[in-house]
């Protein structure tokens, strides 16, 4: 069997895992470990302090009491964000699919400009194609002898009236030759703007196309993250009202083990006020307590409600984490009045400093994996007396440490040191 501190560990690491891709809470026992994880995830802290919160309250329950509520407050805590990104993702889709059209209309207009500009240039390269063709004849004629035969023209006149008139008759023809190597000259100059043109809106249908191909990439993309983030969500919801069904299953055998635990408080009170009655002992003089164990505070002394099954139950000390194996040192000097297994405690020590108050001083020590001392042996303050375990009603390696006076618990911040150091 997997120790339990190493399965919460294991479930820790995959819940911030899962919360950072936003996976399903229904799938979170079974992954197998801790993989690339964001300690900074708002969403991912949230769901660990419900976590903790849960395995605080349900210590006392049954295992699948608090698989169950496990699963459900990473489901609860992770809906939220889950339904947000939905309806981001709505959002983004409807953007998307926006710019996507846009981007196509702008394609479908830059493609028609440029079909238009290239038929211009057809047209434009026609006419220098015509044009060549008669500048091609004009030079033809004048490699073959043109102005020869303008001076036989011009030698052939009879009288100075015919001489004007071929002169006249040349200078049309001369004219005409001239127009139309203007014309040649224009067209190509036409021509050329009109190709550069067309390169032009050529290059930007082309990238427009390419901004439209882009954008319908990205809303299909869009789209399909929001399936995705819809589907998680419908699944954190199945999983949040799976682990409710399971929670409500296992009513009974909890508020069962919560009457064991108050049956055990109260034996735990009963005899610690007849070992005081018994022995009596002189008024305690230690001062401050000092820290049973090097580690950090989990959870609080009081009551706290079960809001599962809502119950008040009442958690008698303070709990501080430490590792397996840890070594618990007496919190003053005294006698030790229990060292034996109790029940959700697991092995337990209480240890007796004297009378403070008029009443009697204890420290107990709870989920020991290894009670170091024995029934009647007087402890120094500081002395090893147990080892850091997670035995009992223990959901990971700490050390359940509890102040009483006549029996019955107090908070030990109040005789501790403030900085728990």
């Amino acid at each position: 069997m997997e120790p339990k501190r190493r399965r919460h560990r294991r479930f820790r690491a995959a819940l911030t895992v899962c919360l950072s891709g936003l996976c399903t809470a229904g799938l979170l026992v079974t992954v197998p470990g801790a993989v690339h994880a964001d300690p900074s995830s708002d969403d991912a802290r949230r769901a660990s302090r419900a976590v903790d919160r849960a395995e605080a309250i349900l210590e006392d329950a049954t295992a699948t009491a608090r698989s169950a509520a496990r699963r459900l407050e990473v489901a609860t805590a992770a809906l939220p964000a889950a339904q947000e990104k939905v309806a981001t993702s709505r959002g983004i889709v409807a953007a998307a699919s926006v710019q996507a059209a846009t981007a196509r209309r702008k394609a479908d207009t830059a493609r028609r400009a440029y079909d238009r500009t290239a038929a211009a240039f057809e047209v434009a390269q026609s006419r220098v194609d015509q044009a060549r063709e008669r500048v091609d004849d004009i030079a033809a004629v004048s490699y073959m002898g043109g102005n020869i035969a303008t001076v036989n023209v011009l030698v052939e006149a009879r009288g100075a009236q015919d001489a004007m008139d071929r002169i006249g008759l040349i200078e049309q023809v001369m004219r005409r030759q001239q127009e139309d190597v203007n014309e040649f000259a224009g067209a190509r100059r036409s021509a050329r703007i009109h190709q550069d043109k067309a390169g032009l809106a050529k290059r930007t249908a082309e990238d427009a196309e390419r901004e439209a191909a882009d954008k319908l990439a990205a809303a299909r993309s869009a789209q399909a993250a929001a399936q995705r983030a819809r589907a998680t969500m419908i699944k954190l919801a199945q999983s949040r009202k799976a682990a409710l069904r399971l929670a409500r299953s296992q009513r009974a055998a909890v508020l069962a083990k919560y009457e064991q635990a108050k049956a055990e408080e109260e034996r735990i009170q009963a005899a610690l006020r007849g070992w005081d009655e018994k022995n009596g002992g002189s008024s305690y003089t230690g001062g401050m307590l000092r820290m049973p164990v090097h580690g950090w505070k989990t959870s609080d002394f009081g009551s706290r409600f079960d809001p599962y099954y809502r119950v008040w139950q009442l958690h008698a000390g303070m709990d501080i984490a430490a590792g397996g194996g840890t070594p618990i040192h007496a919190a003053a000097g005294g006698r030790v009045i229990q060292a034996s297994w109790n029940g959700g405690y697991g092995n337990y020590t209480c240890i007796n400093h004297g009378r403070k108050g008029g009443r009697s001083f204890t420290t107990c020590y709870g989920h020991q994996s290894k009670i170091l001392v024995r029934y009647g042996e007087y402890v120094r303050r500081g002395e090893v007396i147990g080892r850091v375990g997670t035995t009992g009603a223990s959901t990971g390696y700490h050390l359940h440490f509890e102040t009483r006076f006549g029996g019955v618990p107090k908070n030990p911040a109040n005789y501790l040191p403030r900085c728990l150091c």
